[in-house]
């Protein structure tokens, strides 16, 4: 029987490989930059993605204070939180966030893009973001991406 035969090549935690990724978010919008984050984070940029595994690379975005909103998004976009006890639900605008806690708005948008479920817990552990120029992952010689070549 002269037929060709392929076989799926399934990718498992001793076959991925990670790499460190460095994403600058400055001038970035914040939606289109998580969503690319996101895809990078689940590994469905590389040929071997199996949807069961995390086979994403690390990613470390810089300059998270810089990012940008389009619309009045600034002042309209709330975050919710609750405190446990009744009563107890609070809302923040994306403009006080950015003030209090500016990786936070990255950190928000890319989670909600992840799976809801314990591969997506781990996605999440991959993402490291900063509000400056500076990370702590020199060691790991990250190598920059540029998003916009990006698809």
């Amino acid at each position: 029987m002269d037929t060709l035969s392929y076989k799926t090549i399934s990718a498992n935690k001793a076959t991925v490989n990670k790499e460190w990724l460095l994403v600058d978010a400055e001038g970035e919008t914040l939606g289109r930059l998580a969503s690319k984050v996101a895809k990078i984070l689940r590994g469905k940029h590389k040929t071997n993605f199996t949807p069961h595994v995390d086979c994403g690379d690390n990613v470390i975005v810089i300059n998270a204070d810089k990012i940008t909103m389009t619309g009045n998004k600034w002042n309209e976009k709330t975050y919710l939180r609750y405190t446990g006890y009744p009563g107890g639900q609070r809302s923040t605008t994306a403009t006080e966030l950015l003030e209090k806690y500016p990786e936070r708005l990255i950190e928000k948008s890319v989670k909600g893009m992840l799976p809801k479920n314990k591969l997506g817990a781990d996605l999440f552990r991959n993402l490291k973001v900063y509000a400056g120029a500076e990370h702590d992952h020199e060691a790991q010689k990250p190598k920059t991406l540029n998003l916009n070549e990006f698809n």
